[in-house]
């Protein structure tokens, strides 16, 4: 057996919850079933479980509360137990989960849908993002009589299956079945860049699909093609569409999306077929979900909160001198931290010693990403912890940063053997 090396207990971890956590490392590849929860993607005085949120704060075994951020791997973007979501998924959690034929909230969650993302036509759920970015690669070569697959080379992530990958579609222009890419990372697009990529799927004869797991239901309630001003052939949901709850989606135009239908004579793509694909809660829970959105500022909120989020931690830099090493980026409510060392690269112990000591402050931050349920003085704590924080940067670059950290660096969650 392979021995895991855990931290010895601190006073806001308990000998039990280390126990548990070695249990976890025994009988769990890797301590969890998410790799972006693992222990290697935190610091060792991080909480080793989060027992129950409520808003925007969680709790550990040991009832340690923190100011949470990330939310789920971005998922949750209302709050954690939010109530009018809660509430639906408890009401339909009474009349049964799967049955032998479709349930009517099926029909329901695919009006509220497509009611949010008006370029898409039709729609299909899952559970994952994976399925339904993969399942969006099938029905591209399907339509197309296409192998190839196109992908911008900066963005690491679109599904655990292995596609073939492309560089470019002028290397192989007319064998390229579709092109993969988000609409924008931490670094957003520059001018005309979407609608470059639409002409040449348009020149070439090859889909454009968008990859909206992160952006969608947080760049705006349609969607970052909405955003940009751009309709893909094929688009995929997933994240914050149910907040938290397992749900993802494929949607797109409707003479490509029937491909896996009834309503033609050729012979249907096996597209997307899960058992609990139309888990009912999971669909209830997107379609409250999809209403909160709808009747609540909360697109404008997420903004409002990353904005005051940024500049506070951007003041706090400046003030300890470390603007040039400790910074963040991105769409204010999708906000991510980069971490430098002495040298100006990028650097996973700097990054551990951030987290650490926001951590001591109260603060469970992989990111900034805000939810919904932040108040402004959730960000004002946060600001401050950050501040604290920036202080022991400034040291650890002048010092050396062996002294103030505690434990391992954290280690990329992307590999080249994922």
């Amino acid at each position: 057996m392979t021995t895991v090396n855990i931290a010895e207990p601190t006073t806001l971890v308990s000998q039990a919850t280390r126990a548990l956590q070695r249990s976890a490392h025994e009988l769990i590849p890797g301590g969890a079933h998410t790799y972006a929860k693992g222990d290697d993607q935190y610091p060792e005085t991080a909480p080793p479980f989060i027992a129950r949120g409520q808003g925007c704060h969680v709790w550990d075994l040991d009832e340690n509360e923190y100011i949470e951020y990330g939310m789920g791997l971005r998922s949750v973007a209302l709050g954690h137990a939010f109530p009018r979501v809660i509430d639906a998924v408890r009401k339909e959690l009474a009349n049964g989960s799967n049955f032998t034929r479709p349930s009517p909230r099926e029909v329901e969650a695919a009006e509220k849908f497509l009611r949010c993302v008006p370029g898409a036509e039709m729609v299909k759920f899952a559970k994952n993002g994976s399925d339904a970015t993969s399942a969006a690669v099938k029905l591209a070569r399907s339509y197309t009589g296409r192998d190839l697959v196109a992908i911008c080379g900066d963005q690491p992530f679109f599904s655990t299956d292995d596609w073939f990958i492309g560089s470019t579609l002028l290397a192989h222009p007319e064998q390229i079945a579709c092109v993969v890419l988000e609409a924008e990372t931490s670094i957003a697009p520059r001018a005309g860049f979407l609608a470059e990529v639409r002409a040449l799927c348009d020149r070439f004869g090859a889909l454009m699909v968008l990859d909206e797991m992160i952006t969608g239901f947080r760049w705006d309630v349609g969607g970052a093609q909405r955003v940009h001003d751009v309709v893909p052939d094929l688009s995929t949901f997933g994240k914050a569409i149910a907040n938290g709850f397992a749900l993802a989606a494929l949607a797109g135009k409707r003479e490509i999306m029937e491909r896996g239908g009834l309503g033609h004579s050729a012979e249907r793509v096996f597209l997307l077929s899960t058992t609990h694909g139309a888990e009912t809660h999971s669909l209830a829970a997107g379609i409250a979900t999809m209403q909160v959105y709808q009747d609540e500022p909360v697109i404008e909120t997420l903004y409002r909160r990353g904005e005051r989020l940024k500049q506070g931690v951007e003041e706090v830099a400046r003030g300890h001198g470390v603007q040039d090493y400790l910074q963040v980026f991105g769409r204010t409510c999708n906000l991510v931290f980069g971490t430098k060392g002495p040298d100006h690269l990028p650097s996973q112990p700097f990054r551990t010693l951030f987290m650490q000591e926001l951590i001591a402050g109260g603060i469970l931050a992989p990111s900034f990403v805000v939810s919904y349920s932040h108040t402004d003085e959730d960000i004002d704590r946060t600001i401050d912890a950050v501040d604290s924080a920036a202080a022991i940067y400034a040291r650890a670059l002048s010092d050396g940063i062996s002294q103030y950290l505690e434990g391992r660096p954290v280690k990329p969650v992307f590999r080249p053997f994922n």
